[in-house]
This record gives structure tokens, sequence and C-alpha cells, in this order.
């Protein structure tokens, strides 16, 4: 019996079964309609650097709507508050359910860059200084008021953080600082009287040998914060740039502890950072051709 045509046949269907069967493999069920939903990946599977000082541990991809998220904060075990630097809106991001659960309308459209959780208040920060009060915040109608600072478009502020200790707000200067080219002021906005003082409470120091390495030589390139938090264990201060990504570490007196170069397509745009309160760390990554993104990072010891 003459079996070429069966091996003609077995050479044209087997390659068609294996193709088949590869796409099975590899299908994930296809994009969601649903522009509020997002996804959640687990493992370092993003840590394209596996030499880097910072490991990724669980990854959830944003919704259509947080592409551009540029703040986050922690809120409980299943959720971040976050904002985006278009929408006058705040999104309830629920990791468990990877959705958003609520949209909480504060103000028309605008830059907005930071967001901090303060009791019954969510406070965001406006590029050009003024900060955005949601005072209960978990009701239908929450109140809204702003609060103008000395901080102008000029200092680009996008950098918003919650001391509960000292019951302020800590607003970090991206651009041109108002005293001095050589540092960047840190700010604080009294929770009480709700002004905020004049004076930093914190100086980044632009000259530092800690930037040396990084800035070659030009301090306007040492960093460019794009959010900060502080770290609820150890009080530090963890202070972030999307522009040339990094994350710079200062002590509750304000000392330089660490640089981390955030190397790498996993930290595309760092915009926001937050801990949960245990001091598991998050950073936030604005979108662009791929979606954005919140990771959970450590840092290893340097």
């Amino acid at each position: 019996m003459d079996k070429t045509p069966i091996k003609i046949i077995a050479l044209i269907v087997i390659p068609l079964v294996l193709a088949v069967l590869i796409k099975f493999v590899n299908w994930n069920g296809g994009d969601s309609d649903d522009k509020k939903s997002g996804k959640s990946v687990k493992q370092d599977l993003f840590n394209s650097d596996k030499d880097s000082s910072v490991e990724i541990l669980t990854t959830w991809l944003m919704p259509d709507a947080l592409l551009e998220v540029s703040g986050i904060d922690w809120l409980d075990t299943n959720r971040f508050v976050c904002v985006q630097d278009e929408l006058g809106k705040v999104f309830i991001f629920n990791t468990q359910l990877n959705k958003i659960e609520r949209e909480i309308p504060f103000a028309d459209n605008g830059d907005y860059e930071g967001v901090a959780v303060a009791g019954e208040a969510i406070y965001v920060l406006q590029a050009n200084g003024s900060i955005f009060e949601i005072n209960g915040y978990k009701n239908d109608k929450p109140v809204i008021t702003v609060y103008d600072t000395h901080l102008k478009k000029k200092q680009d502020a996008e950098s918003l953080a919650y001391d509960e200790k000292n019951n302020r707000l800590l607003v970090a200067v991206k651009a041109i600082d108002l005293n001095s080219s050589d540092y960047k002021g840190i700010y604080a906005f009294d929770l009480k009287s709700k002004q905020m003082a004049s004076a930093p409470v914190y100086k980044i120091d632009l000259k530092h040998e800690i930037f040396q390495e990084m800035n070659k030589g030009k301090i306007e390139n040492s960093i460019s914060p794009s959010d900060l938090a502080i770290h609820p264990v150890t009080g530090d201060l963890y202070i972030l740039e999307g522009t040339k990504p990094k994350l710079l570490v200062m002590d509750s007196k304000g000392a330089m502890v660490s640089l981390y170069d955030l190397k790498g397509s996993d930290f595309s745009q760092p915009e926001g950072i937050t801990f949960n309160p245990d001091g598991k760390m998050y950073i936030a990554n604005e979108g662009g051709k791929q979606p954005g993104n919140i990771l959970q990072v450590e840092l290893k010891n340097k």
C-alpha cells in the first residue's frame, strides 16, 4: 500500500493541530469590554532586571480609566485610592475584584498628581499647588473644599503624603524650589489650621554625594519627585521620581539613607508610591502603549 498520501496529510494536519494547541494554551480569555476592570499578575513576571535591587512581587494592571495613574494611597486590604492626571475624580480600585468599584468627582478636569487619605477625608494635590479636601468621602455627597498654597505652577508639585504623627500633609517640589536651586523642599500643610508653612520641613540636597553617580555632575538631574510616602514602621521618607526612575530614602530627620535606580521597562514611569500598615510597598506606573499598573515591590539590601 502506498503510504505517501498519508504522510502528506500528516505533514499538513500535525502543524495545524500544534498551532491550535499553542493558541489555546496562551489564550487569556480576550480583553474585557469593562473599562473599569484591571488584571492581577502574580510573581515577579515583570521584573526584567534580575540583578536589580528592587524585586516585584505582584502586579495589578490598571483599567483604561487609570491609564495615566498619577497618584495612589493605601485604603484597606483590598483597595487603593487613585487619581489620574487629567480627571477631577478619585477612583477606588479593588485589587480583589480587579476593578474600579467607585468614582468620586471633586473638580473639573485638571492636572492632579497626588492623593492621600487622612481619616474621613481624601486630599488631592493639583500641580499648581492647590489642595482639594474631599471630606466624608464615604458619603454620597462629600464636602469639597479647595486650599491654595504658596506653591504655584512653576514648582510643579506632584508629591503628597499624609504624616499621621504630625497631623499634616507633606508636599514635595518637583521642578524649581521657591528659595534655592541647591535643594528641593518638602513642605508641610497643617491639617488643623489648613495652612502651609512657607519654609520647608525637609530639604532634598541636590548636591549630596548620593546623587553623584546618577546626575553626572548636573545637580538639576539629581531628582524630580513624582510622589512620596512615609514608611509606617521606620518613619523614613520614600521619594519617587518618574522622569529618570529612581527612589530616594531619607530618614525622619531628613538625612539621606539610600538611592535606588529603578531600571528596566517594569518602571516605565513611576508616579505613585504608598505603604500598607505593615510596611509593604506599592509603586504605580503611568501607562502608555501598555496599561498603567500598581506593583508590590520589595527593596533588597544595599
